[in-house]
């Protein structure tokens, strides 16, 4: 052993064991398996992309399509040009929300309306606003002669009405002719002919209005709100 050592210059190094062939085939199943474990959730991830983006792109169906203010609207008498249609989901459509199709044209807001709103049958004169109200209630409209006054009204207001002689000049009070009462419109008017002002009355305060506005003038004192 000695010269064999001294011939070959240097002793024989032990060579590192080989990994066993059963290792080596189990780290190669595990790599494929790990990639095609990723192709398959990239390919579900991109399946699912796709379908989100066709259900976005579809329309739904379910959808109702109802008018809303194409504008913040004044109120007054409407035009076509002030709605615009727009579909809604079931669930949040009002009721008595108007369809394309409904008769507004000449139809008169009760009050104010946002943009984007949507219309429903009782922001128009008419049977819907007395639909809430109890039996015998009737919409009795009168002229405020202050207009600046009726601008400081909003539907559900609850108000005094107050009529003085055409000729007042201070010497009687005015006497008080509805009391009490719920403003049900505001559609405003023009400036020299007063504020027109829609009211929830009985039939008994409609003709006393009516009977005070006739020989006078009337006014207006709001109430405080009562919960």
């Amino acid at each position: 052993m000695r010269v064999l050592r001294d011939l070959t210059g240097s002793s024989a190094q032990p060579r590192a064991p080989s990994p066993p062939a059963a290792s080596t085939r189990s780290r190669d199943i595990a790599r494929r398996f790990g990639g095609r474990r990723h192709r398959i959730i990239a390919t579900f991830v991109a399946a699912s992309a796709m379908a989100c983006a066709l259900i976005g792109l579809r329309p739904d169906s379910a959808s109702v399509a109802v008018l809303t203010a194409a504008r913040d609207l004044p109120g007054g008498a409407l035009r076509a040009s002030d709605l615009k249609t727009v579909a809604m989901r079931p669930e949040t459509v009002p009721d008595g929300a108007l369809r394309p199709g409904a008769p507004i044209a000449g139809k008169v807001l009760t009050g104010p309306v946002r943009r984007g709103e949507p219309l429903t049958n009782v922001r128009l004169l008419g049977p819907g606003l007395l639909t809430a109200r109890g039996p015998g209630t009737v919409a009795a409209p009168i002229r405020v002669a202050d207009p600046q006054t009726a601008r400081l009204l909003s539907p559900g207001d609850i108000v005094n009405v107050l009529a003085a002689p055409s000729s007042w000049d201070g010497s009687a009070p005015a006497r008080t002719v509805a009391e009490g009462v719920t403003v049900l419109a505001t559609p405003g008017g023009e400036a020299d002919q007063g504020a027109l002002v829609v009211l929830a009355t009985s039939s008994a305060q409609a003709a006393e209005l009516a009977s005070a506005q006739a020989s006078g003038r009337l006014s207006i004192t709001i109430n405080p709100h009562v919960e």
